[in-house]
């Protein structure tokens, strides 16, 4: 069994910061990538950052400049960290990840639960 378990969401105001983590547990061989999605009230999910395993990264044009992803390969663990925060932010975040469960399997998509992130005054 794998868990994906977000935390650090919560209520900031316009022009703030909060930092989200997503640790992934269970059965893992290995992680390719790791990512965050978004979705607010009415509208699709989006992508927000991926991150490989070597460490490229990919963001949404909506926060480049302001969020910045990360990750910590030892503890299967990635980060999430947003500046400058907008009303227009506001969203559950989801961590994903792409991972192997044993040498000879392919990888498959895991999500966590989500955590919600409020940007308002």
């Amino acid at each position: 069994q794998v868990q994906l378990v977000e935390s650090g969401g919560g209520l900031v105001q316009p022009g703030g910061s909060l930092r989200l983590s997503c640790a992934a547990s269970g059965r893992i061989f290995s992680i390719n990538a790791m990512g965050w999605y978004r979705q607010a009230p009415g509208k699709e999910r989006e992508l927000v950052a991926t991150i490989t395993s070597d460490g490229s990264t990919n963001y949404a044009d909506s926060v480049k400049g302001r969020f910045t992803i990360s990750r910590d390969n030892a503890n299967n663990t990635v980060h999430l960290q947003m500046n400058s925060l907008k009303p227009e932010d506001t969203a559950v975040y989801y961590c994903n990840a792409d991972l192997r469960k044993f040498s000879f399997t392919r990888s498959s998509t895991y999500w966590g639960q989500g955590t919600q992130v409020t940007v308002s005054s």
